[in-house]
């Protein structure tokens, strides 16, 4: 690494960190509180060797000032076992934008209520359109934890490692390759929790329902045994699977056992003795992102919770998984999520409202600027029947990567004004979801080991994020 370099991002730290004898050594933790948003903008608007010196850096002060990265896979184990209550379910929250203030407000919604039982995730999907590599959105979490002082284990999350129908029916090889790689550069990153998504290759033509699932617990347990080969020593990855698309019908008891018992075969063939899934998503009635009615509103939806209760116990007491994963929940009424902790639901995935609340609160110049960049790009997305609400609603998460620069110097006041909002919504949602005093069961059961980062890994080239249109968020 150029002395230089290091030097100057130290310097943007006012000097609150040194290296001392090749380590990382906080002297100031006030002033780097402070300074650390420094960082931040370097990864994720610079380019080159100080970008992935500032991003190298960030995940070491982290762990020195406690914010250490985790799988969550012992909570939900513990949780299939019954030693762990289901008194709340786990929010894995997809900040697609701002991510390093959309951070610190979810840490600041926490601390107060000794919360810790929550995750950061960001699908391959949302990785191409928000412009936001593994490495990056790492970094942004991390950040955002020294900077609002957070201690004890962080969950970073990747979404929707979804194998596309479409692609995969071309080139095999290529799409799953694709995958693999991502999968490697994302465990380099720090992610130790990953849901593999094969359910895109569910085929309903098929007479039986193990029929239906074959592709799906192959690719499922193959993936799987996959990352437990390249997973860091001592940390054992939560893998999560997944048995319909969300979107489609609702799934039901067989399907789950279908896939499970397909895939405990499969992984058993693969890697004997290997860990397996932690949860499993299932479908209940809901779509990414909700469905947006002409004057722009989002249409009602009825979430299945009894198949969601259901579904969640078979998967526990049947198969020692901490539960059923609810995906597609953010645009749904505040007064619906006290549900999914009767409904005892492990998990439940949150995307879209976060980003509506930015939309919302943008200056309007960058508001219309974007909309007059999607005119043109999305063009081809527009449908003749479609409002301008229904249009940019649809399309505007497309312009979160391009315009990731301009959001991110917006005005300071503006930007404290959509960090005190998210706050806000996520002090409702931990409420709701029984998040406070979730901290004693994440230290009963979640002891991280500490991954040494590889520093060419950060130096390197980052991966293509490749052609991910067609795959969900």
């Amino acid at each position: 690494m150029a002395k230089q370099d290091l030097n100057d991002l130290l310097a943007l730290l006012d000097n609150s960190v040194s290296i001392e004898h090749g380590n990382v050594a906080v002297k100031d933790p006030a002033r780097l509180r402070a300074t650390i948003h420094r960082l931040a903008e370097v990864s994720a608007l610079e380019s080159g060797a100080r970008q992935g010196l500032a991003r190298f850096l960030v995940r070491q002060i982290a762990e020195k000032a406690g914010a250490v990265l985790a799988s969550i896979n012992d909570l939900y184990m513990a949780r299939g076992k019954g030693k762990v209550p289901n008194t709340f379910t786990v929010p894995a929250m997809n900040l697609r934008a701002l991510a390093f203030d959309a951070a610190r407000a979810v840490f600041r919604a926490a601390i107060p209520i000794d919360a810790a039982a929550f995750i950061f995730e960001i699908a391959r999907s949302e990785m191409g359109y928000t412009d936001q590599r593994p490495a990056e959105y790492v970094t942004s979490i991390l950040a955002a934890a020294v900077a609002e002082g957070y201690k004890g284990p962080v969950f970073i999350q990747g979404d929707h490692y979804q194998v596309s129908a479409k692609r995969f029916a071309s080139d095999k090889e290529t799409e799953l390759q694709a995958v693999r790689d991502l999968i490697v550069e994302s465990l380099a990153a720090g992610f130790f929790n990953i849901d593999i998504d094969t359910s895109t290759l569910v085929d309903l033509d098929k007479k039986s329902v193990p029929e239906q699932q074959v592709l799906n617990t192959n690719l499922s347990a193959m993936f799987t045994a996959f990352i437990r080969t390249h997973e860091p020593a001592g940390v054992t990855v939560s893998v999560g699977g997944e048995i319909g698309e969300v979107g489609g019908h609702n799934s039901n008891e067989e399907e789950l056992c279908a896939y499970t018992d397909g895939y405990y075969a499969e992984l058993n063939k693969l890697a004997k003795g290997a860990v397996g899934i932690s949860k499993l998503s299932i479908q209940t009635g809901t779509s990414h992102g909700g469905v947006v009615l002409p004057d722009g509103s989002i249409a009602k939806v009825s979430v299945d919770f009894d198949t969601l209760l259901k579904l969640s116990r078979i998967a526990r007491q049947e198969y020692g998984m901490g539960g059923a994963v609810q995906h597609g929940a953010s645009t749904l009424p505040e007064d619906a999520f006290g549900k999914f902790v009767e409904a005892e639901a492990v998990e439940v995935h949150l995307a879209t409202n976060f980003q509506n609340m930015l939309f919302d609160r943008l200056p309007t110049d960058l508001r219309s600027e974007i909309y007059a960049y999607l005119d043109v790009k999305s063009a081809a997305e527009r449908k003749a029947d479609m409002t301008d609400e229904q249009f940019y609603y649809k399309t505007r998460k497309s312009a979160v990567g391009p315009f990731k620069k301009q959001t991110w110097n917006m005005p300071l006041a503006k930007k404290d004004e959509i960090g005190r909002a998210w706050e806000e919504q996520f002090k409702k949602l931990f409420k709701s979801l029984g998040q406070a005093g979730t901290r004693k069961y994440v230290e009963q059961t979640i002891k991280p080991v500490l991954v040494k980062p590889d520093l060419q890994f950060y130096l390197g080239a980052a991966a293509d994020a490749g052609d991910v249109s067609d795959l969900a968020d």
